[in-house]
């Protein structure tokens, strides 16, 4: 199954395409242009980065990749990537993909970034494999307008906020996987075979 990570320039895609490739039978391309990234099993939208800069590269496939998610095209959004799947976001111009209604803002707490290793709370994101405690590295939350959308919760200094969306075949991550240890990767495999299946 070929896996396409869109890199919109902004972050180390690296150790997240290792993770992808350690899945047997999958092959990992890095693509660029939006429109060509569509020419997958998964889009992978990866984690790092500012959201207007990243938005700004999505926007001339923002139409294209809208479309193909509501037809069924299987895709992981990771950190910033999870934050593209919704409208638009406090900390930049220009707009996500609008596939989770629901806006990104700063966080509510003294300390941010909330970095570090923290839980998942009603974890319903991958039946295969449950996430205990995962690993963040970010300054803004996703605040989705439909509640059953949220597939888990965690909360850093008392503001709570979604670990994980979903709809269908399109898994927003707001952790990182790939730099979850084990039960990280082994979650990432699990939406693959999912995916495949």
């Amino acid at each position: 199954m070929r896996v396409t990570l869109f890199d919109y320039g902004a972050g180390n895609i690296h150790s997240l395409a290792k993770a992808l490739a350690l899945a047997p039978g999958v092959e990992v391309r890095v693509e660029t242009d939006p429109v060509r990234a569509l020419d997958t099993g998964l889009l992978v939208l990866p984690g790092v980065g500012a959201f207007g800069a990243a938005a700004a590269r999505l926007a001339p496939g923002r139409e294209r990749m809208r479309r193909a998610l509501d037809d069924g095209l299987a895709c992981l959004g990771i950190c910033l990537g999870m934050q593209l799947l919704f409208d638009g976001s406090e900390e930049g111009e220009g707009e996500g993909l609008g596939f989770f209604p629901g806006r990104v803002t700063r966080l509510v707490s003294q300390r941010v970034p909330h970095i570090g290793w923290n839980s998942v709370e009603e974890d319903t994101a991958v039946q295969a494999a449950r996430l205990g405690s995962v690993y963040y590295a970010h300054s803004f939350a996703c605040r989705a307008e439909r509640p059953e959308a949220v597939v888990g919760w965690t909360a850093h200094e008392g503001d709570r906020f979604p670990a994980a969306v979903r709809r269908g075949r399109v898994l927003g991550v707001q952790f990182h996987p790939e730099k979850s240890s084990a039960a990280g990767v082994r979650f990432v495999h699990a939406f693959l075979d999912e995916v495949r299946a």
